[in-house]
């Protein structure tokens, strides 16, 4: 199926793809009006340290002042506020959802996560926004699905990030979760670094791990959306073109925006539903097997969520400095 020609790649690939903002940039997400956005850790440590939003950090201080809290707690309270705080912002531009994670850190604690994911619906109830527009970002993990799972039951949607690997994506689909994200472009960096070589196109292994999922959960009737994430180019994103949703960062939304050659949807559920596919029987200890036996998934899941760990770490530093100011 081609689309009109005189559409630009991006506007071409919103014709069956639902296009998300990967920044926490206004100005971009204002320019290239994906229907949703996400945010994180990281992309709200990197927004701290522009001008232009240093005055959400410090509104959420000066609103949070007489919070009575003191230490890791203060600091955790300003750090969940201001994380709402910027999604709430992101809400006002974009007519979908916002995905806002939670701390990484619980990766491994069911119960932790499950506290911190209705605590950020809290708190943006106290902004006025339905949890119908909020997705609470959780790791990949046994134990951060079952709470995605346990969240699910309560009306509280959730997207899995930190996802490298089909069984990750069959348990999340399992678990009744709202969304998973797999990682195209990190899992491109494992096999191009591991087999020193470079991959384009189909054979990209980043692609072929989301196409196999996007098959999977078609062919067996899955509700869970599937939104390819971390892009490194924007061949991948071709690749995937019908995928339910992709998480595209500013550089490749111009870049998309700038050809208009053709666009073919390389993904559609009649396909999905004619292919052969097994079903994949999972338990805890099956999921743990599978995991530890793909050296790629094993190692990029650790590998972001100390990333991730990391970049909250530098975050709380910043706003320690400013309570201290």
């Amino acid at each position: 199926m081609k689309t009109n020609t005189k559409l630009n790649q991006l506007e071409q690939i919103k014709k069956f793809t639902t296009v998300v903002a990967d920044t926490a940039d206004f100005e971009s997400i204002r320019e290239f009006k994906p229907q949703d956005a996400t945010t994180n850790p990281s992309l709200v440590y990197a927004a701290t340290q522009k001008e232009n939003y240093r005055h959400f950090l410090d509104e959420v201080l000066a609103d949070r002042r007489q919070s009575g809290l003191s230490g890791a707690a203060q600091l955790e309270d300003i750090i969940d506020h201001l994380l709402v705080r910027f999604g709430s912002a992101m809400l006002e531009i974009v007519p979908g959802r916002v995905s806002t994670e939670t701390d990484v850190r619980y990766s491994f604690d069911v119960e932790g996560s499950i506290r911190k994911a209705r605590l950020l619906i809290k708190l943006y109830g106290e902004r006025g926004i339905p949890r119908e527009r909020v997705l609470i970002k959780i790791a990949s993990t046994w134990e951060g699905i079952m709470a995605a799972e346990q969240l699910q039951k309560e009306g509280i949607k959730c997207n899995m990030t930190l996802l490298f690997s089909l069984p990750q994506a069959v348990r999340a689909a399992e678990a009744n979760v709202q969304l998973i994200s797999p990682f195209v472009g990190r899992i491109y960096d494992w096999f191009k670094a591991a087999n020193k070589r470079d991959y384009t196109g189909a054979e990209d292994p980043g692609v072929q791990s989301v196409r196999e999922i996007y098959t999977y959960y078609k062919h067996f009737g899955y509700e869970t959306e599937v939104m390819g994430a971390s892009f490194r180019n924007a061949g991948q994103i071709l690749e995937l073109a019908g995928c339910d949703l992709l998480t595209i960062s500013p550089e490749l939304m111009k870049k998309l925006s700038e050809s208009h050659d053709a666009v073919d949807r390389k993904l559609a559920p009649e396909g999905a539903k004619k292919a052969d596919v097994r079903r994949l029987e999972l338990n805890e200890n099956k999921f743990r097997f599978l995991v530890n036996e793909d050296a790629m998934a094993t190692e990029k899941t650790a590998e972001g969520i100390r990333k991730f760990a990391a970049d909250i770490a530098k975050l709380e530093k910043v706003v320690a400095a400013k309570i201290h100011e």
